[in-house]
This record gives structure tokens, sequence and C-alpha cells, in this order.
């Protein structure tokens, strides 16, 4: 057991906890039952479920009961404690009923929303002219009387002449002759349409060039076509297809798809071996075959050191340089007494724990140290007075930490994550907005700003601040940028303002980091978190997760487009960082993963040779034993720092490449 040196609230807070657990123990509860067993509601309605708790002699027992509904961000808005439900979208969806800290003590019940009918229709078609011969495939958007999209609705697709045109089941139409057409997409009885002129297919040829005849797996190789009439002049709107034919090497046996081309003619392979891409326009095929190679990058992890935390699971992490030039990192704790636990760093292979600090919260799960190395900000969850908020320490002696302030002015709600950037404090408040809070003066703290989207049902989960952009983790809303000091939108502190967004509906934004690669490109990574297992999961049985890394290029901000992934099997993404060209990556369960993102980005990058290295951290006395659950990574000083969730701050390195062999 590691004891703190320091305690914020006294020993008013130790005694308090001690007499609600000798209540709880009087009356132990078995069993929990919710009111209703389902419930029907139209898009916009509100109800509200409630839950009872019995002891084995069937009374009621006065306990707090949490409400959640699992994957149903912004489709059904619930309230964690009094039950309060919101239908946002048409579904259904299973809502639960717990008591925290009680081993498979839940009830649910389902909840019905009634889709809303089917408003509007719109095809999507590129221009007004269609040549005879041409193949296309057609999409149509759904939007319902909410103003939402529908995804889930049937299309039936048709043509006014089908002797002119016709249209099969995916919306893929086929021209037969010259003549005017119409397209249509129906669904629920309401029609979209889109015209057509059918003529003459003017292409006599078709060409095909390639930004390069050999690459690595992972290199992302542009291919364009060309398409002229009989005059040599381009035919700007002819339909051309891309396609490819696979000769992989002979490793490759009943694998995923060895290699992938766009339509915008973006090829990237995932394994090595000879690929022949064709372009295709009406009554044309043009080729071109090129030659792939492994990757290799591949390399060793060496261990180095471990500041264990066996007693309790830890959460984030941060390392930093003092201002005596040592090197320092602290560590948060996770449904637990409330502890931050500094380390000296300086040798990785003797990490040494040097002084803690006790808060008034079950959870500090983020920590943050100023950019001078002066003062840090611990997050609060979970207090017992439910004020919960932030405190500031004085970090400028590690070995002696000195609390400066606490501030819960309207953060009472609890704070999940942070971010200090240029002496301002950016806390996610109740998971509902970020507020911005000015600390030039860390014993005086103060408010001087906020930011929160308008979307129904939002919620926010992260903030990381670079170069006055910060980019916030929006769950289903995906990832926001908000200029708080960059100058694109006139955003600041105190006036933060919105610059670009992007969710991908299947998404579930827990994380987001910038990349600006050296080949002009700017990426954002959006990691999804998505938990399984966490409903009745014993302490002692991590849960397995879900969910991968996003990349989106927001080279121009205003039309970004998901190009990448990174999507682990059987592991789901939780804290990441950037640093060169490289990704390190925690997975939970899926432990450390060190990737190579040099290059552009398409495809996904786990299968195409990218993985430089992996790590798990096994602990036989570990929180939970030998049981890998990595939280997050920061890369310092040519050394790999991890807060791992059962077993404390471990610290890596990864060996030179191996040297290249010489003939």
């Amino acid at each position: 057991m590691i004891f703190p040196k320091h305690v914020a609230g006294g020993f008013a807070l130790v005694i308090g906890c001690s007499s609600v657990v000798s209540t709880v123990q009087a009356q132990t509860p078995t069993r929990i039952a919710l009111e209703q067993s389902n419930l029907a509601l139209e898009v916009g309605d509100s109800a509200r479920v409630s839950a009872a708790v019995y002891d084995e002699n069937g009374n009621v027992i006065d306990m707090p009961v949490f409400y959640f509904a699992p994957g149903a961000r912004r489709k059904l808005s619930v309230s964690l404690r009094d039950g309060a439900i919101t239908a946002l979208k048409g579904g259904e969806y299973k809502v639960y009923a717990i008591v925290r800290g009680v081993q498979g003590l839940r009830d649910s019940v389902m909840v019905s929303v009634t889709y809303p009918p089917v408003e509007e229709v719109v095809v999507h078609a590129a221009g007004d002219r269609f040549f005879v011969g041409a193949t296309v495939r057609h999409e149509a958007t759904i939007i319902d009387a909410s103003g939402e999209e529908r995804r889930d609705v049937p299309i039936r697709w048709s043509t006014s002449d089908p002797s002119i045109a016709t249209a099969n089941r995916i919306g893929l139409m086929t021209a037969h002759r010259e003549g005017s057409i119409t397209l249509r997409a129906t669904a629920e009885g309401v029609t979209g349409e889109h015209r057509y002129q059918v003529v003459a297919n003017p292409v006599r040829t078709l060409t095909l060039d390639a930004s390069a005849d050999s690459g690595r797996t992972g290199d992302v190789i542009h291919f364009s076509a060309s398409a002229l009439d009989g005059s040599g002049r381009r035919v700007d709107d002819a339909p051309i297809t891309y396609t490819l034919v696979a000769d992989p090497e002979d490793s490759v046996v009943a694998q995923s798809p060895p290699a992938e081309i766009d339509q915008q003619g973006r090829f990237v392979a995932q394994k090595a071996g000879d690929y022949t891409v064709m372009a295709v326009a009406p009554g044309h095929v043009a080729y071109h075959t090129i030659s792939m190679s492994n990757r290799n990058v591949s390399r060793r992890v060496e261990i180095v050191g471990q500041g264990a935390v066996r007693d309790v699971r830890t959460s984030d992490l941060w390392i930093w340089e003092g201002v005596d030039g040592r090197d320092y990192a602290v560590t948060g704790t996770w449904g637990a007494n409330g502890a931050a636990y500094f380390w000296d760093v300086t040798d990785p292979a003797n990490t040494t724990l040097i002084d803690s600090v006790v808060v008034d919260a079950r959870t500090v799960n983020d920590v943050k140290v100023s950019e001078d190395g002066r003062v840090a900000v611990i997050s609060r969850e979970g207090a017992s007075n439910r004020r919960n908020g932030m405190v500031i320490l004085d970090v400028t002696d590690p070995r002696n930490v000195e609390i400066l302030s606490h501030f819960d002015d309207g953060l009472t709600g609890g704070v999940h994550n942070v971010f200090i950037y240029d002496n301002h404090v950016y806390a996610i408040n109740a998971g509902r907005r970020f507020d911005v809070i000015n600390i030039e003066d860390p014993r005086n703290p103060h408010r001087v700003g906020q930011f929160e989207l308008d979307t129904p049902g939002h919620g926010i989960h992260d903030v990381w601040v670079v170069d006055g952009i910060a980019y916030t983790s929006n769950w289903a809303d995906g990832v926001v940028l908000v200029d708080v000091g960059n100058g694109m939108a006139g955003g600041s502190p105190s006036n933060p303002i919105k610059i670009a967004s992007y969710a991908d509906f299947r998404g579930a934004t827990h994380a987001a980091f910038p990349y600006k690669s050296p080949t002009g490109k700017f990426y954002v990574l959006m990691g999804d978190e998505i938990g399984r297992g966490y409903v009745g999961a014993n302490e002692r049985t991590p849960p397995k997760m879900a969910g991968y890394i996003h990349f989106v290029d927001f080279t121009d901000p205003l039309n970004p487009e998901e190009v990448a992934r990174y999507d682990v099997p059987d592991a789901g993404s939780h804290n990441f960082w950037i640093e060169g060209d490289e990704l390190y990556a925690a997975f939970y369960n899926g432990g450390l993963r060190v990737v190579d993102i040099s290059g552009e980005l398409k495809g996904n990058l786990f299968d195409q040779g990218r993985e430089v290295a992996q790590y798990f951290a096994y602990d036989p006395d570990g929180f939970v034993a030998n049981a890998p659950f990595a939280w997050g990574p920061q890369p310092y000083k040519g050394h790999i720092f991890v807060a791992e969730h059962h077993s404390g701050l471990w610290a890596i390195k990864l060996e030179p490449p191996p040297a290249a062999l010489t003939p």
C-alpha cells in the first residue's frame, strides 16, 4: 500500500466514508427492479424510469441507482441519476438500472422509439449527361420528418423508360440508347428523382498513369485515367471506374482483400505482391501493373523499469522536465481513494515514488502539468460532498507537492479530463461542455469561457489543445475543432469559436489528436471507445473493449474526409500520442501499439505491416494479476512511458531497427 503524504479534506473525509460503509453493510442489496418492463415513445417524447433496491428480506433500501443506455448516445438521452429519458432517434434501446459497485445487480427496460415518417429522398448524381453503354452506381439520402438521416429504410430504384436505361436494386444504372430518362429512388412511398440526357458515347481513347511503379505495403500510389474523344480532347464527364486484379505473394491465403483502390484512383496494398489496376470507361479499358514489397518496420521492445501501483487501479499519466532539470511523472488513480502519485523518472530503470496527494474523490482520472513545469492540475470525480471540480498543485519541487487551490465553481458534476495551455485549463464539465479556467494566478483561478455543442443528446469526453485549437472528443458528435486563440475563426479562451467538425455515424469518439504530416496532409485521429462487458463486470475481471482509431484528413477543414483506420482485432482504443511519424496507442487489453504513420495514409494500417512494436505489461502481483490493460502512453526523451490500469507506470524502449543487410 502507498501511503499519501498530503491529504486534501482532512480526516472528516475518512470518517464520513466509514459511516456510509457501515450503513450499506447493515442492509445488503440483493435485487434491483424497474417499475417498467417496456416503454414506447415518439421522437421528442420524454419519460422517466424508476427502480427500487431490495435486501434479502424484500425491504426497500435507500441506495443511489444509476441509469444508462449503452450504445445509444445521441439516440436516447438518459439522465444517469434520475432515470429521465428523452427520445432523440427511432429504434429500440435497452436502458439499464444498476447499483454501482455491486456485482451482477441490474435490471433493464426496453425502450421502443417510433421512427418518424420519411419526408425527403435525395438522389446523388454528377451532372445531367449520361453516355450510352455507361454503368454508374447511385446513392440516395433519406431524411425523416425530424430532419434526421435514415439508413435503415429499403430503397426501390427504377427508371422512367427501361428501353433507354435500367436500374438494379442497389442503384446501378446502365444506359442502352439515347434519350431522356428519369432515375427514381423510392422509400416508404416518397420518391426522389434525377433527370439525365443519355447521349452517344464520345470516348475513343482511355489512358492510365501511376505516380510510381513500385512501393511498400501501406504506401499510397495515385492513378490517373484520362478519357479522350476522337479529336484528342479530354471528356471530363466520362464515368471512369477503377478496379484491380491482385497477385499477392504465396503466403497470402484466405486473407482480407490484399489491396484496395478507391474511385479517386488512390491505391494501397495491405500485402506484398504484383497488382494490375484497371480503369474502365464505356467501351474502353486501360491497365497498369505495379509491384509492392513488405514494409519491414518491426522493432523489438526493451523493458526498462516500473513504478508499481498494485493496490488500486491507475488512470492517466504525464511526464515532464522539472525546473531542476530532472524528469518527473504524475499518475492518477481510478475508482479508489482520490490519490495522485509523483515519480522521479530521470533514470527510468530506477523509477522512484517521491510524493503523493489525496483529494476528496474516488477517481483522479486526468493529470496534466503546465508548459513551464511548475503547476499541475488533477481532475476529481466521485467526491463525498458531490462537489468535484479540479485541484491545482505547485510541482516546482515534485518531492514536496503543495496544494495551491481547489476549483469547483460550476464543475460539481465532475471533471473527467483537463488540458493546460497558455495559463488556462480546459476542463470537461460533467461530460457536457468544456470550461476555460484562467490560472495565471494558480491560487486564484477563475472561469473566463466555455464551449458546448447544441446537438440533441450531445456529450464531450476529452479536449486536447495545440497551437490555439482545441480538439474535442464528443462521442457520437465526433471531433470538433474549436478556435481558442489560433486566430483561424477569431476565437480566444474567453470566446471559443467552432472551426470545423467530423462525425462517423458508427463511432464513439473518446480521444482525438492532431497530426501534421510531412506530406502536407493534416490529419486528426479519432479514437473510439466501445465497452464490452461493463454491465455487471467484476473489477477483477476486466472487460474486453472495441473501437478503432479513425484517420480523418482535415487538410481542407471544411471538407474533412476519413481516409484510414487502425483497427486492432478484439481490442479497443483508449488514449494515444504522436511523436515524429509514429503513433503510440493504448488499446486496453490489446496493450501498447507503436505504428508507423509516415507518408500518405489510406486503408487499415493494421493490415499493412505498419505496426512497429507491441507491448503487454504482465505483472503477477498487479491489481488484476497478469492482465495488461494499457490506459495511456507518452513518448519522452527516447523512452515510452505507459500507464497500465492494473500495475502502474512502466518505462520501455524501442531497440534500434536492424541494420540493413549488405551483399
